[in-house]
């Protein structure tokens, strides 16, 4: 299982599993599942009306394996998430990497969680969703598991201290946009008076331009202005464009 933490606070927010628009000529019908966004507009009998639904970008029992489904495919699912995985997380000098979180990734920690404590009831699936849905990104943003990586424990022990509140010194910047900066551990507090944490988790809000301009292809750097850890580097193509898709249209 992923050595990163689960983030433990709730949010609250609307589950739709599935729905269906009919309309009443039979003119059209939609339907979709979780985690879909849809948009219809139409005109009909000289009317002009226009529907917008949108539905939860978070995950639901309906989007997990079973434990005996999940026995049999996990290998599988397992080597596709880890490719994916690839694709999202980015090094910042040699110390520290940033690992973007989304519905996959965050169901494979799920899936891992509930087979290694053999969880099948559904109150305890209900407490690991809630506890990782709020790592799956909302459409406007990104989320990231930042992590500080010192082999060496006098070394890491000695980094933590000196790096204290790089958590709010990370950014990301699209194209010649102003840098956004993580907000940072918004369910708990990971650092002390003396030392930061070596795991932190981070949220990136966009602006509409920003996301927009991600998905016309616009260059991505990420880095930190730590006075103790300065850094910046630039997207590949796979993690820019895996990131743009977090992103709603």
């Amino acid at each position: 299982m992923d050595k990163r933490s689960a983030v433990h606070h709730r949010r609250r927010g609307i589950r739709w599993t599935s729905f269906s628009l009919v309309h009443p000529t039979g003119g059209f019908m939609i339907t979709a599942g979780s985690s879909v966004r849809i948009r219809v507009r139409c005109k009909t009998g000289g009317i002009d009306f226009s529907i917008g639904l949108e539905t939860t970008m978070h995950l639901t029992r309906d989007d997990l394996y079973s434990l005996e489904k999940y026995a049999e495919i996990r290998s599988d699912f397992r080597t596709r998430v880890m490719a994916h995985k690839k694709q999202r997380q980015v090094a910042i000098g040699a110390h520290a990497t940033l690992y973007f979180e989304d519905r996959l990734t965050m169901q494979y920690q799920i899936q891992e969680m509930l087979r290694a404590e053999r969880i099948f009831e559904s109150a305890g699936i209900q407490d690991e969703l809630d506890a990782y849905n709020p790592m799956v990104p909302d459409g406007s943003n990104w989320k990231a598991t930042f992590m500080i990586e010192y082999e060496d424990v006098e070394e890491r022990r000695d980094a933590l201290m000196r790096l204290r509140g790089i958590e709010d010194r990370v950014w990301v910047q699209v194209a010649d946009f102003d840098r956004v900066y993580a907000i940072a551990d918004e369910d708990m507090e990971r650092e002390d008076a003396t030392k930061t944490s070596a795991v932190h988790f981070l949220r990136f809000e966009l602006t509409a331009p920003m996301s927009a301009a991600m998905k016309q292809g616009a260059t991505l750097a990420l880095g930190t202005d730590h006075p103790e850890y300065g850094y910046q580097v630039e997207a590949t193509p796979e993690v820019r464009d895996s990131l743009a898709g977090d992103l709603a249209d």
